[in-house]
């Protein structure tokens, strides 16, 4: 039983890690919201420009938006 609590602790803390060093490499992903496409379609069928991405189809990943917002408040903390 020990083996497996093990082996799911290990996988989660390499996932961790990976989209830890994704973040740091690759700060920008796709929109969720469009897909990357850079538009949607609204509710009455027409197209426009994603907001959530300001049209550019990229977007700065959660992970990345954690690390600046610790980052920030460790350094506000020791001013």
């Amino acid at each position: 039983m020990t083996t497996i609590a093990l082996l799911a602790s290990l996988t989660a803390l390499g996932y961790a890690a990976w989209h830890l060093i994704l973040c740091i490499v690759a700060p920008w992903g796709r929109c969720r919201r469009c897909r990357g496409r850079r538009n949607h379609r609204t509710a009455i069928g027409t197209r426009r420009d994603c907001r959530r991405c300001e049209g550019t189809g990229r977007r700065v990943r959660i992970g990345r938006r954690i690390a600046e917002y610790v980052r920030a408040e460790y350094r506000a903390g020791n001013r």
